[in-house]
């Protein structure tokens, strides 16, 4: 039976079933080539049947432990490790000095993921049979689980070493790099991510997973530039070579490149050389969702990621990426929900944690208040604060109320005033196209022997009516008071206003306001103001472009307030913003320009506004600004406007209120 032992090391299962098959026509009680034919037809795709089979025999041969351990291993076959481990264990209790029993318990334990009870006893096995080839390869897989169970629980050193360690019986070993690539990429440590990666092109093939996953490095690094340039050389790689997976990476890795550099067009047309052969493969589908989610058409991203889901309802990328698409067209509930399958499939997953955490924060009930101390060259100054509280009751409806207190007083004339606002509201999102936002308030005033009261009113609605178009609609009702006398002269304010931005693919875009503005002092006012951009870096966020300002009163009060003519204003401005250190932010924002306001002579016009905004803990976040300003100068000596301030965001709740309603499954 030598011919058909041959078959079974080898691996080719179907000719030893058939070769034991028909020794057992010959010779049908040959308890030997019984077993070897159990094993055959288990190892072949059919362990219930195997299962079946030992069964038989050992009510032949009840106390046969050669036929006990194959009959054992047979539910590892057909993956009843729970089953399992009960016989192993007393196995092993019964025989601790049998190599096949004690490797077989540590495969169970490691199926379990029991690693630290695996590794454990495949150490036993070990020092049974120091060298045996099978027993190295399942303490390899036991380490790579382990390893996987450490990064999960973010103990980056200890998976590290448990990876490590590996290097003692397989040097080099691709998973083990593979697997510590991914370790150092989950664990920022780029430059080690890097050396790993290196440290793998040793064939062709390898050679073409090794700048794969260095573009990889490069993207999360945030250098998108040099990414592409390293998918575009496993690209020029993968023509030389005939292997499959690696012309599908290096093909997947360089669509992917030239998305992230917003190289729309040569993406497209990347994806439809693909799509002859490839449009129902997973990887396909999801550089179709990636595109979508780029170019914010989120409908077709969440299509593909379906199609994903159809063929693989485990899929990381396509319940995750799902979750992000529905997340982007305000499908909060559904988004939560597959960010909790996720969760299902893959156990306190990195991505899909910090998802749900960002969601909590966005729909937990949270106080803001922003102190703030403002004074100009006019001898006016200001102390005041906002304090506001948001209430989301459930991911489409928000409440909220204030509480403003404004305190004016002018050194010159010795003006002085308070005015004190209180007011709620709510928004409402219809979909991912509509929102709706209302709120309606009392404001209380008194400037030396003058006290009234007014009602504040402010109606917006948001419309998404193409992707990266915004357009808002809104009324608003305020009172005039931004210095002492103007809040003595009882000014009601109505504004009729539009605001329009539209972006596009390529960095550029246009944002507009027009406000009309009727006032109860019979003047009225139209204000328009444009904005052409162009985004420079998205990460940190860079933005320049020009800023064009119209202003025109029907009548001319200087003696109580700018109210000119004609104002125009031309400026050139340069906007920064992002994060200085883990959980430290910044903002800045500078303009320069001219103004000419009627008839007068052009004047310089500079502005400028920088915070930084440092979070506390999770839950706590504090911001410190400052801004100057001297737009809409009208005299010769030139209005200039300073604000000092700080802003406080405390969250009030750890989890949504509407948390516990959701379907966690």
């Amino acid at each position: 039976m030598k011919e058909g032992f041959d078959y079974l090391e080898k691996g080719s299962f179907a000719k030893a079933e058939s070769y034991f098959a028909e020794v057992l026509n010959n010779y049908p009680n040959n308890k030997t080539a019984q077993l070897c034919y159990g094993r055959a037809v288990g190892l072949n795709g059919d362990p219930e049947k195997a299962i079946s089979l030992f069964q038989d025999l050992l009510l032949i041969y009840p106390k046969d432990l050669e036929i006990t351990l194959n009959y054992y291993e047979s539910y590892l076959w057909a993956k009843k490790f729970e089953e399992a481990l009960p016989l192993y264990k007393k196995l092993v209790s019964d025989y601790p000095s049998n190599f096949t029993a004690n490797l077989g318990y540590a495969n169970t334990l490691s199926n379990l993921k029991e690693y630290e009870a695996a590794l454990l006893w495949i150490n036993k096995a070990l020092e049974l049979k120091p060298q045996n080839a099978n027993a190295k390869v399942s303490r390899k897989y036991i380490k790579l689980g382990y390893a996987n169970a450490y990064s999960t629980q973010k103990q980056y050193a200890k998976a590290e070493e448990m990876l490590l360690s590996i290097f003692n019986d397989f040097p080099n070993d691709k998973d083990v790099l593979l697997n510590l690539a991914n370790l150092y990429l989950v664990s920022s440590n780029k430059e080690k991510a890097i050396d790993v990666y290196s440290k793998m092109a040793i064939t062709k093939e390898d050679s073409i997973k090794s700048l794969a996953g260095i573009s990889l490095v490069y993207h999360i690094a945030e250098k998108d530039k040099i990414a592409l340039s390293y998918a575009t050389k496993a690209k020029t790689e993968s023509l030389n070579t005939n292997d499959s997976v690696s012309n599908i990476l290096a093909n997947e890795r360089f669509t992917q490149a030239l998305i992230w550099n917003r190289k729309f067009k040569l993406a497209e047309n990347q994806l439809d050389s693909l799509s002859n052969y490839h449009k129902n493969e997973k990887w396909y589908l999801a550089l179709v969702a990636t595109l979508g989610m780029y170019k914010s058409e989120y409908d077709k991203s969440i299509d593909a990621y379906n199609k994903i889901l159809v063929i693989d309802s485990a899929s990381f990328d396509g319940n995750l990426g799902k979750a992000n698409a529905l997340y982007a067209s305000s499908q909060i509930n559904k988004a939560y929900q597959s960010a909790f399958t996720t969760l299902e499939y893959y156990n306190q997953q990195k991505d899909a944690l910090a998802f749900i955490d960002k969601l909590n924060k966005q729909y937990s009930p949270y106080i803001h208040e922003q102190l703030a101390f403002t004074f100009d060259n006019g001898d006016n100054s200001a102390l005041w604060s906002n304090t506001s509280l948001y209430i989301p009751i459930n991911e489409k409806l928000t409440t909220f109320a204030w509480y403003k207190y404004r305190k004016t007083q002018n050194r010159s004339t010795l003006y002085n005033a308070e005015s004190n606002t209180i007011g709620a509201g709510a928004s409402y999102v219809i979909n991912s196209k509509i929102k709706l936002n209302g709120q309606i308030g009392i404001n209380k005033a008194n400037a030396d022997s003058l006290d009234y009261m007014q009602p504040t009113i402010e109606l917006t609605m948001a419309i998404k009516p193409f992707p990266l178009h915004d357009l808002s609609i809104g009324y608003k009702r305020e009172m005039q008071n931004f210095n002492a006398e103007l809040i003595a002269q009882e000014i009601v304010m109505q504004h009729l206003s539009m605001t329009y931005n539209l972006g596009t693919n390529i960095n550029l875009g246009w944002y507009t306001q027009m406000m009309y503005t009727i006032q109860t002092d019979q003047n009225s006012r139209n204000l328009l103001f444009t904005s052409v951009y162009y985004n420079l870096l998205r990460k940190p966020l860079l933005k320049t472009g020009i800023n064009y300002q119209y202003m025109s009163f029907k009548d001319q009060l200087p003696a109580v307030y700018f109210s000119p003519e004609q104002y125009h204003a031309l400026e050139w401005f340069v906007d920064s913003r992002g994060k200085l250190f883990k959980n430290t932010s910044y903002i800045s924002n500078f303009a320069l320009g001219q103004q000419k306001v009627e008839d007068d002579d052009l004047s310089t016009l500079f502005r400028a506004e920088v915070g930084l905004t440092q979070e506390i803990s999770s839950r706590l976040s504090v911001n410190i600004y400052g801004l100057y300003s001297n737009v809409a100068s009208a005299t010769a000596a030139g209005f200039e406007y300073v604000e000092f301030g700080l802003k406080i965001k405390w969250q009030l709740t750890k989890l949504p209120l509407f948390y516990k309603k959701l379907d966690k499954q």
